[in-house]
């Protein structure tokens, strides 16, 4: 299995907005991907900015490409996105999973 995590931040006030916006665009893509297993969301404030982190887990890389396109290691964006973000990370890091909780 593979993690893929993403990084960015919002105005803090957007933080239940932005959520809302995650959880009708990359979420719902996530869960139309064969091979994608689900994905933990984390926020933290801080500054008066509301930071998201996005960990991800996938089968394969197969299934990293079929969500990511043919470079898996850009970061996926949607169309509203800068409405909300105030930083993004333009790449994602990938992790080789060797043990989790049971699923």
């Amino acid at each position: 299995m593979i993690a893929r995590i993403w990084r960015g931040a919002t105005r803090e006030a957007d933080r239940d907005t932005y959520l809302e916006y995650l959880q009708k665009t990359g979420l719902k893509e996530y869960k139309s991907i064969p091979g994608n297993r689900g994905v933990w969301v984390l926020r933290r404030m801080y500054d008066g900015k509301s930071e998201f982190t996005l960990i991800s887990l996938w089968d394969s890389w197969d299934a990293i490409k079929a969500f990511a396109g043919p470079d898996p290691e850009k970061a996926v964006f949607y169309p509203d996105d800068d409405n909300f973000l105030l930083e993004r990370g333009l790449g994602v890091t990938h992790y080789e999973v060797l043990s989790c909780p049971p699923q």
